[in-house]
């Protein structure tokens, strides 16, 4: 059975590009036997704060129930990413940047000791061994432009947590290209 953990981070639920062509991606991506779960951030996620930070500092072997309960959010998030053998992330582009939702899950799986270590050698990731796909919708912000900060920041912290087998699904430029829907259907077609 394959695992594919699905990240929606567009705040629209109906009329999403992004969403619509995650659908597809998902659907090109599942067989009988494959377990979808689904994570969708316009439900709502938690910011990280302070006693979140304090939480994840502390040894976790010496966490109170406070610190425990403070990080439950961000075990379950963790938890998913790790249980995933496929990652598929909706990524619109908000004012030339991920949206706040998407910025916030970042913060609540990219932990120390849980998908990142550091060593003598530098920072390791600890979740390898998946594929990642990244669906980029955008109105005018085009997938490596000068004004792109979505895909190299992308690529850059989930390789940090280990993930470097990432593919984008480019559907950027929207209102430059009216084609660039249909063009990233058809790289969807061609996903193995």
């Amino acid at each position: 059975m394959t695992h594919i953990l699905r990240v929606d981070s567009s705040m629209r639920t109906e009329g999403s590009v992004s969403r619509n062509l995650t659908d597809q991606l998902i659907d090109k991506l599942s067989t009988d036997d494959t377990q979808v779960t689904v994570r969708d951030l316009a439900k709502g996620i938690p910011l990280i704060d302070e006693a979140w930070i304090g939480a994840n500092f502390t040894d976790p072997a010496e966490r109170n129930a406070e610190q425990k309960a403070a990080l439950a959010k961000s075990d379950e998030l963790v938890n998913e990413l790790h249980s995933a053998d496929t990652i598929v992330i909706a990524a619109p582009v908000y004012n030339f940047h991920v949206p706040a939702a998407l910025k916030a899950w970042i913060d609540m799986v990219a932990r120390a000791r849980e998908t990142f270590r550091y060593t003598e050698s530098g920072p390791e990731g600890l979740v390898t061994g998946k594929k990642v796909y990244v669906v980029m919708t955008s109105g005018g912000t085009v997938l490596g432009a000068e004004n792109d900060f979505v895909s190299g920041w992308l690529k850059y912290i989930l390789a940090f947590m280990g993930m470097t087998d990432v593919t984008f699904i480019d559907s950027s430029g929207l209102m430059l290209d009216e084609t660039k829907a249909e063009k990233a259907k058809a790289e969807i077609a061609e996903v193995a």
